[in-house]
């Protein structure tokens, strides 16, 4: 469930969605639309939204819980 993990992180680090969706360049609607679980989202994003909160995909994945990556 990465919609879940994405939302936790933006919150967590108090970002807004469209401080986000800035960040992915793209509209806020789209992005919300990825937290949301509504749209499934893209590799690209996915691995940006990764580096950019300092874990793994595999934590936003949520296949594993260690938000660190080793």
């Amino acid at each position: 469930m990465e919609f879940r993990r994405i939302r936790d992180l933006r919150e967590d680090n108090d970002k807004t969605q469209q401080e986000i969706a800035d960040y992915l360049c793209m509209n806020r609607e789209v992005y919300r639309r990825y937290e949301r679980g509504v749209r499934e989202i893209p590799a690209w994003a996915l691995i940006k939204l990764a580096k950019y909160y300092h874990t793994s995909t595999d934590y936003i994945l949520g296949l594993t819980n260690r938000r660190k990556p080793l």
